[in-house]
Formats: structure tokens, C-alpha cells, sequence
């Protein structure tokens, strides 16, 4: 059977991007997102708004870019996959564990200040040859792609229907 382990969400930041770098230099961003679902209620015209709270980690060069663009309340789509952590609490010595995103692909989203904007930026990793730093190395780089303008063709009537007489079509 096969196995699949991916995840794409949509969320708002709800703090602002905490950034490390690890003992041999390559940066690594925590994120914390609130993704909101709305859903209606068991009465006729009740909402419900349910926000579920999501830990998400950038490596390389995608860590740099959202430690230099996102900031709390800022919207981003993250696509990436699940990572469970363990740990033993030192306090109470109990087993301890966390599910987080580890992020391969971000997309900006909004304007500078957080306003909607047409197009966004976007930055996805390449996976390197091995397990350095998630798997991932800081290869390729930020790439903000121009909006494209379309020019609007003018019409044209469409040519005539051919006779049923002049039809080859043998049936």
C-alpha cells in the first residue's frame, strides 16, 4: 500500500516568525498559524467558526525569506508534510509528543501590510540528497513572479456552416 504524507494550508501568523540557526549555519523559522473554519450550525442560519492552532518549521532559504517577509497577522500558504515529535517532560518524566508541518513550498499572501494583492511571492525547496537539516537543502531562491497583463482579443464572427450537401462525412 502506498503512503502519502502532505499537507497544504492556509492560515494567518499569529506571532511573529521566530528565527534560529543551527550549529553548522543553516536557518531554520518557527511559525505559528491560526486556520480558521467556518461551518454552519444545527439552527438554520447559525455560524460556527472553529480555529485550529498549527506549529510549522521552514529550513534554508525558505526560513530566511519568512523570517524577512511574514509578521503576525500577515496570511501565507504553507505546503509541506507531517512530522510527529517525542520527548520526555523533564519536570513530570512523562512521554510527551507534538505533530508539526515541515514546510516545502510558501506562498505569500496579501499585500505588504496584509491587504489582498493579485499575484505573491513564492519559494519551494528542493530536496537535497540526504537527511541534512529536515532533508532539505537551501538551494534556489526567492522568486517573485510579475503580474501578467492580458489584452483582450476582439471578436470575431465565426465562419459559416458548410451546406449539408457539401458535407463529406460518408454517413
Amino acid at each position: 500500500m502506498a503512503n502519502l504524507n502532505k499537507v497544504m494550508i492556509i492560515g494567518n501568523l499569529t506571532a511573529d516568525p521566530e528565527v534560529r540557526q543551527t550549529p553548522r549555519g543553516t536557518s531554520l523559522t518557527e511559525l505559528r498559524l491560526a486556520v480558521n473554519r467556518v461551518s454552519s450550525g444545527p439552527n438554520e442560519g447559525e455560524r460556527r467558526e472553529e480555529t485550529t492552532f498549527l506549529d510549522v518549521t521552514c529550513w534554508g532559504r525558505t526560513a530566511e525569506i519568512a523570517a524577512q517577509y511574514l509578521a503576525k497577522g500577515r496570511p501565507v500558504f504553507i505546503e509541506g508534510r507531517l512530522q510527529q515529535d517525542t520527548w520526555e517532560d523533564k519536570q513530570t518524566g512523562q512521554r510527551r509528543s507534538r505533530i508539526r508541518i515541515i514546510a516545502e513550498n510558501m506562498q505569500l499572501l496579501g499585500g505588504r501590510d496584509g491587504a489582498p494583492q493579485q499575484g505573491g511571492g513564492s519559494y519551494q525547496q528542493r530536496p537535497s540528497g540526504g537527511y541534512n537539516n529536515g532533508g532539505y537543502s537551501n538551494g534556489g531562491g526567492y522568486q517573485q513572479r510579475p503580474q501578467q497583463q492580458y489584452q483582450q482579443r476582439p471578436q470575431q464572427t465565426p465562419p459559416p456552416m458548410p451546406a449539408e450537401e457539401d458535407d463529406d462525412i460518408p454517413f
